[in-house]
This record gives C-alpha cells, sequence and structure tokens, in this order.
C-alpha cells in the first residue's frame, strides 16, 4: 500500500505520538508511507491534486525516534507525491492547534481530503463528516444518555444559571480544543473566581458548560474504537486510564496525567454500542472515546492519541492490527472500485 499521513505540521511531530507509531508500523510492515502536512497540498490547473511530502527509504525500524527524525531530513528534498497514486490518506491532523495561529489551516486537509476521496483514495476518517465535527458540538449528536448535562452558550447570564442549577461542581471549555486547554473545574470555593473562567473560555467563543461527573476524581479511560467496535487484538482491549494526581482536575496526558492500566466494563462496551450506528454510519474509522463511569466525556475524531499508553500497559502493539485493517478496506476498493463510497467502506 502507499499510505499518506497528514499531519498539521511535520516538524511539530513527536516520536510518542500514534502517528509516528503507525507510520512506522506500515513501513516494518512494508508498505509506502508519505507524511505531509496540511500547508502541503496542491491543486493543479488540470485537476490533479498532489503534495510536497516527506518518505523514509529503510524498513525494520525499532526506534521511533529515529524513525521520525529519518522522516524529518528528508523535509528538505521536496518530494512530488500525487494523491491518485496513494490507496489511503489518513487525516491525522488536529484542527484545533491551528486555531489561534493558523486559522487557514484548520481546514485545509478535510478540504483537500474530500476531493482526494471524489477521485477514488480512501480517506479515513470520512472527510465529508470530519468537517461537521470540527467543535465539540458534534458530540451533541450522540443520544443523551451517554452525555452529561451540557450547556453551551455565549450569554454570561445562561451559564451562570446553568452552574446553579447544578448546586455544586461544573466543567466549562471551549467549545472547540484539545488537551485540556482553558478547562476548569468550578467549586463553591472557587465561586470566587468564576467571572474571570467563563471570561477566558468565552474569548476562544461559544463555552461549554459541563456536569461534574464525580467518579471523574478517579481519571477517564480512553478507549479507542475502530469500525464502530472496541479495538480488540491479541485477547486486549486498546485502552488505558488517564489520571491527574497533582490536584488539577484534568485527565489530559498534556495536562500532567499519567496513564495506568484500565478494566474496560461492561457499561463501557454498552457506550461503544449505544454510539456506534452513528460512527459507522459518518465513516469514523477510528476514535478515541473518554469515559467517566457510565458517560462519554468526549468522541476524539481527530488524530486520537494514545496507543503508545496502551501498548505500554497492554504489552500489544495495536498498530498492527489498523494497518492490516487497512490493507483490507483497500482489497474490498480493489474489488468494488467507485461502486462503494468512502463513508461506507470507511468503516466496513
Amino acid at each position: 500500500m502507499n499510505i499518506g499521513f497528514v499531519v498539521n505540521d511535520l516538524m511539530t511531530e513527536q516520536a510518542v505520538y500514534t502517528t509516528t507509531r503507525l507510520a512506522m508500523t506500515a513501513v516494518n510492515m512494508g508498505h509506502k508511507v508519505y507524511t505531509l502536512g496540511v500547508g502541503d497540498f496542491v491543486y493543479a490547473p488540470d485537476g490533479a491534486i498532489h503534495a510536497c511530502a516527506c518518505s523514509v527509504n529503510g524498513d525494520g525500524y525499532e526506534s521511533q525516534e529515529d524513525f521520525l527524525n529519518e522522516l524529518k531530513d528528508k523535509q528538505s528534498n521536496g518530494l512530488k507525491v500525487s494523491l491518485d497514486d496513494l490507496d489511503v490518506l489518513l487525516l491525522r491532523n488536529d484542527p484545533s492547534e491551528d486555531a489561534a495561529e493558523r486559522s487557514w489551516a484548520q481546514t485545509s486537509g478535510i478540504l483537500f481530503a474530500q476531493l482526494a476521496a471524489a477521485r477514488g483514495v480512501i480517506v479515513l476518517n470520512d472527510p465529508e463528516n470530519l468537517a461537521n465535527a470540527i467543535n465539540k458540538t458534534y458530540f451533541q449528536h450522540f443520544p443523551e444518555q451517554v452525555r452529561p448535562k451540557t450547556c453551551i452558550s455565549r450569554d454570561t447570564k445562561e451559564i451562570k444559571a446553568f452552574i446553579e442549577s447544578q448546586k455544586g461542581k461544573v466543567v466549562i471549555k471551549p467549545l472547540q480544543g484539545s488537551g485540556g486547554q482553558s478547562v476548569f473545574l468550578i467549586e463553591e470555593d472557587e465561586k470566587a473566581n468564576m467571572n474571570q473562567m467563563i471570561d477566558a473560555v468565552l474569548r476562544d467563543g461559544y463555552c461549554i458548560v459541563q456536569e461534574y461527573l464525580p467518579a471523574a476524581a478517579e481519571g477517564d479511560v480512553r478507549l479507542f474504537v475502530m469500525n464502530g467496535r472496541p479495538l480488540f487484538y491479541q485477547d486486549h482491549y486498546a485502552a488505558f486510564r488517564r489520571v491527574n494526581k497533582s490536584g488539577d482536575a484534568r485527565s489530559n496526558m498534556h495536562s500532567g496525567g499519567q496513564c495506568e492500566a484500565a478494566e474496560v466494563t461492561d457499561k463501557m462496551l454498552e457506550l461503544v454500542e449505544i454510539v456506534r450506528p452513528k460512527l459507522v454510519r459518518d465513516g469514523m474509522f477510528l476514535v478515541g472515546l473518554d469515559i467517566v463511569d457510565d458517560k462519554l466525556m468526549e468522541i476524539n475524531v481527530f488524530s486520537p492519541g494514545g496507543l503508545g499508553s496502551s501498548q505500554q500497559l497492554t504489552g500489544v502493539d495495536f498498530t498492527v492490527a489498523i494497518i492490516r485493517d487497512l490493507q483490507r478496506k483497500v482489497r474490498y476498493k480493489q474489488y468494488y472500485g467507485t461502486r462503494m463510497r468512502n463513508v461506507d467502506l470507511a468503516t466496513l
């Protein structure tokens, strides 16, 4: 297979990222990998699409650091790859990371990926529906029973009224964001600072206010879902618990969270069953569910990370299962060609 990985910017990628692991595994399994940033696409006058990409020539890599360093060393070579020559294009960029400094880059990957899918490239996750998931309102389209009570507003009075109705803790965060940025826990003894917290979130646009789930004190569980089902390989689920022992309400790894082994419970599997129909319909090939007790805190459809943590805790390299599933999809594409839509093939 020829696989393209779209990232925000190759030079900001890190060896521990799930994208690096996936790319290295693909190379080690004999596939050709191209990595490109969201600013590297070119739409030519004849309608063809190519990109300035980076690739490696070796195989049998054992170190993510060595693999990524070699990949970055190739950036100056200016390798041009036609998207028509790709079998799969994986969208692994996070639009929220470009919100402040490069607003033009937020949707660029999705828009060019839509053009690639129209030309017959398998694009994952499906770019048509990723466009609808650019912010956290996508979460509100899932059944109410899987979500915490939520208010989304820019009206300070509405926000404060919801906080008052909860008679306890609430979590506030921006409508668009990731990694725990501008996420605050408001408690009774924090209400003196409530206005400042709300103002800090509103500077980024709409504010999400959610009921606080007491079980969140024990962290949350990141569970990977592939093709609408829990990612299960070699007798283990791809999952881990994130706990912040510093007193910070956020458990994101970017915010000081630590990973621990997670037990995947029947409640969690039931949550997956509830959200599965929409994930499948929307062509969400690989997502990360953030679970607290019997509720979902978030559904991560853009570049879900943490497979390295799952591997560390289980001893299982889940990236192998993902690349093998891509191989299967490419075979289906060869059989059916344009008779099968990208959105359908994405979760088949």
